[in-house]
């Protein structure tokens, strides 16, 4: 999955984006189903640039799409939290301490800045909300972009609109963003000293620690 960058370049894009800023803002809720012909209403287009938006936020995990339901905003829950966040485990953190470890000291210069604007961004963007999430997912991707396995970032990039909509709701459930923010500066700090281990260390904590509290409002359902 490629990261916006600028104006849209397509009627589809337009419309992946702002389906997509609506889940995370909480605008567009889980469950809400998903009209064609209303979202091209609303957006001032055909609907074919809405389908093939739906097609790519059901690949993306953003929305749920049945032949017998339609179309609809992913609903979160404790078995998809657990799905998401157990592959994260197993390759978040490795990637970190890749990224920190393989590179010279300019590679690891890009990472600590990427991070920390994208630190600078949550904190602007206020409690929760989709602002911070997306914020938060470019903080996670400033870490493991560097890792120099394409596949590894690509596998891990696949599961970043899941783990944002899972963040949005799950800070709804239980307000852990500024507890987590901490964490966050705990992890670069250790990236930015070059300690690999550590920060990946620390961030498979920050990983589980949000999982388990996700679970815990759920009554482990």
């Amino acid at each position: 999955m490629m990261y916006d960058a600028g104006p849209p370049r397509s009627r589809t894009e337009f419309v992946v984006n702002a389906i997509r800023a609506g889940i995370l803002s909480g605008d567009l809720p889980p469950g809400r189903p998903l009209v064609e012909a209303e979202l091209a209403a609303g957006f001032g287009v055909s609907k074919t640039p809405v389908r093939e938006a739906l097609k790519l936020l059901g690949g993306s995990g953003l929305v749920t799409i049945s032949d017998y339901k339609g179309v609809s905003v992913r609903e979160v829950d404790v078995e998809l939290v657990r799905s998401v966040y157990d592959v994260r485990l197993l390759l978040e953190p490795e990637a970190l301490r890749r990224s920190v470890e393989r590179g010279d000291e300019g590679s690891r210069r890009e990472l600590v800045e990427g991070a920390r604007r994208a630190l600078e961004e949550a904190e602007a963007a206020g409690e929760g909300g989709g602002g911070r999430s997306l914020a938060n997912r470019e903080f996670h991707r400033a870490l493991y972009a560097g890792c120099g396995n394409p596949l590894l970032v690509e596998v891990l990039d696949g599961l970043s609109d899941r783990t944002a909509l899972i963040s949005r709701v799950g800070w709804g459930l239980s307000d852990t963003w500024a507890a987590e923010a901490q964490e966050h500066r705990q992890i670069l700090d250790a990236a930015e000293r070059g300690l690999g281990m550590i920060a990946a260390g620390l961030l498979k904590e920050h990983i589980e620690r949000f999982a388990r509290t996700f679970e815990e409002c759920c009554g482990g359902n």
